[in-house]
């Protein structure tokens, strides 16, 4: 059970914990422009959040299944790769790993990917905090 009640604001569990604070429509709308935003695909963005949430103890964020392993393309499998980095060594990602990057990905990919993965860590961490639960 999650630590407050839900507001009548939102959709969502998550959203209607938030919905209780006027950043709710900001966080919202930064949330689905990270999500619609076209330089990464739908399914790396969807593997990302599933890799993040194991290992940020959300229960509501873990609901929707562990990582599946299957990667697309090169890219794609470059962008896991660092997530798979990041969970181990947290923002000391190596040197080597970055020029991979640098090589592979355009700057605004880059930017996509490093703002995608910061950004669902600190959903994932709301509701962890919250205690948020799928089957509340």
């Amino acid at each position: 059970m999650a630590i407050i009640n839900e507001s009548s604001i939102g959709e969502t569990q998550f959203q209607k914990i938030l919905g209780h604070h006027h950043i709710y429509k900001e966080w919202n709308n930064l949330a689905n422009n990270l999500e619609k935003t076209s330089y990464l695909s739908a399914q790396v963005k969807e593997e990302i959040r599933r890799m993040l949430a194991q290992k940020n103890h959300c229960q509501y964020c873990k609901a929707k299944g562990k990582p599946r392993g299957i990667f697309g393309n090169e890219k794609e499998q470059i962008c896991i790769g660092l997530v798979e980095v990041y969970m181990k060594v947290g923002d000391r990602i190596p040197h080597e790993i970055i020029q991979l990057l640098k090589q592979n990905l355009t700057k605004a990919e880059i930017v996509e990917l490093f703002a995608f993965i910061s950004f669902t860590n600190c959903q994932q961490q709301f509701g962890a905090l919250m205690k948020l639960n799928p089957s509340d």
